[in-house]
Parts: structure tokens; sequence; C-alpha cells
């Protein structure tokens, strides 16, 4: 069983900067493709970035692009999202979600996923 937890949000000014984690249980997090997603209340779920497990080649969806950037530590099974220049449409609940099969944009792509961390961002 694997499980996701996520870490690192809060509230914060246009402009500022967060850091998120996911933390991820199993001895095999180097396999798994991990996926950042997040969700506006009366919004669908959106891609926000994915890194793969083999290689560590990442993406990003274009509205995040030059101000997200995910990174891992297989060491630590952590995942981070450094979300910099953030901007009020930023705000949302984030979810971390992985596959050791997949890197999809679609969150139904995704077996396994955290319970979420609030990020609001006020102007």
């Amino acid at each position: 069983q694997v499980q996701l937890v996520e870490s690192g949000g809060g509230l914060v000014q246009a402009g500022g900067s967060l850091r998120l984690s996911c933390v991820v249980s199993g001895r095999t997090f180097s396999r798994y493709n991990i996926g950042w997603f997040r969700q506006a209340p009366g919004k669908d779920r959106e891609f926000v970035t994915a890194i793969r497990g083999s290689g560590g080649s990442t993406y990003y969806a274009d509205s995040v692009k030059g101000r997200f950037t995910i990174s891992r530590d297989n060491a630590k099974n952590t995942v981070y999202l450094q979300m910099s220049s953030l901007k009020p449409e930023d705000t949302a609940v984030y979810y971390c979600a992985a596959d050791p099969a997949v890197v999809s944009f679609s969150p139904y792509e995704y077996n396994y996923w955290g319970q979420g961390t609030q990020v609001t961002v006020s102007s």
C-alpha cells in the first residue's frame, strides 16, 4: 500500500513563495512517477506538474511554467513543489499523486493520492 502525505500549504501574499512537500511511503519510491494537481472551489482538478521516477523528466502546465519547480529526493521519499511569484488564481487545494506506470496530465491515470494541502494567495 502506497500512502502520500502533503504538507507546506498556507496563506501567502501575491508575489510570495511556498514549498510543498509530498512524502511517499514504500521502499520503491524511486520507481513512482509523481504528479501535483490542484482543485479550486467549483472547478475540476487540474494538472500542475509531474516528475518521472526514472530519469527525473519534468512536465509543467503552461499556467505555472517558470514559476513552479518540481523536484524529488529519493533518499527521503519526498517530492517538492517550489512555488514562486504566486498569484491569487493559484489558490486551491494541492494534491500529490503517484503511479508506477504512467506520467499523465489526467488525474484519472493516478492510482494513489494524498489528502491535499490548502494554498491561499491573497491579493
